[in-house]
């Protein structure tokens, strides 16, 4: 019988402490750069689905709220200033009204106070008046029908769950997609982290791409082993 080739013995046992190495390691996709998926050839509907901005709300409680103050207020004013001509006396809180007016000055502590809080109201209310909101809703591309459709963000999330779930070693998967980015956090049990990081990164990317969506976020994909009990 012929001796064992020493060399080969020893590149045999290389290859088994890198195997070990690799299967020991704990995360990957540490310094990973979120990518952009790209659309597909074809899809979309040209210049005018990427200038597609985001569904407005209704702003039913806010503009219920206002609208209800608004209409009290001109109610009971319009009340007192009938009652006034028909030769009654105003209303108590008009002639208290009156009075704080003629002699709180100006750089009172509560004078200060109110208008600082009239003011945060009425910023608020411009800022909901201008913004479209519905953050939760991703636009989406319009087909040749042209009808204007959109995404909740869970239900994103949903099906790009379940398509890591499909990447072989994936033991469990967290999915959080957001307008801008869609952050993926997976456990995996078997094969060696850096494929399974790039096969979740291929799937995940078509997935994205097969979503539809008007600006698909950007993809950040992380790996690593499940916690030692």
């Amino acid at each position: 019988m012929s001796e064992p080739d020493a060399e080969g013995t020893e590149r045999a046992s290389g290859a088994v402490r890198a195997d070990v190495i690799d299967l020991d390691q704990s995360s990957s996709a540490a310094r990973y750069e979120p990518r952009r998926p790209t659309l597909k050839q074809g899809d979309g509907d040209g210049d005018g689905d990427t200038r597609s901005g985001r569904f407005w709300a209704w702003r039913r409680i806010p503009a219920a709220l206002v609208a209800a103050i608004l209409l009290g207020a001109a109610v009971l004013l319009l009340y007192d200033v009938s009652a006034v001509r028909a030769e009654h006396p105003a209303m108590y809180w008009r002639r208290w009204l009156a009075d704080q007016l003629a002699t709180v000055p100006l750089d009172n502590s509560w004078a200060l106070v109110g208008s600082g809080l009239a003011g945060v109201l009425g910023l608020w209310l411009i800022v909901l008046a201008l913004t479209p909101g519905l953050r939760q809703v991703l636009p989406m591309r319009r087909g040749p029908s042209r009808v204007r459709a959109g995404l909740d963000r869970e239900a994103a999330a949903l099906m790009l769950r379940d398509r890591a779930l499909e990447v072989s070693g994936v033991q469990s998967v967290r999915v959080r997609a957001r307008r801008s980015k869609v952050r993926v956090r997976a456990v995996s049990h078997f094969r060696e982290l850096d494929d399974v990081r790039a096969d979740l990164d291929s799937a995940l990317g078509t997935g994205i791409g097969d979503l539809g969506l008007v600006r698909p976020p950007a993809l950040s994909v992380h790996v690593r082993r499940p916690k030692k009990g």
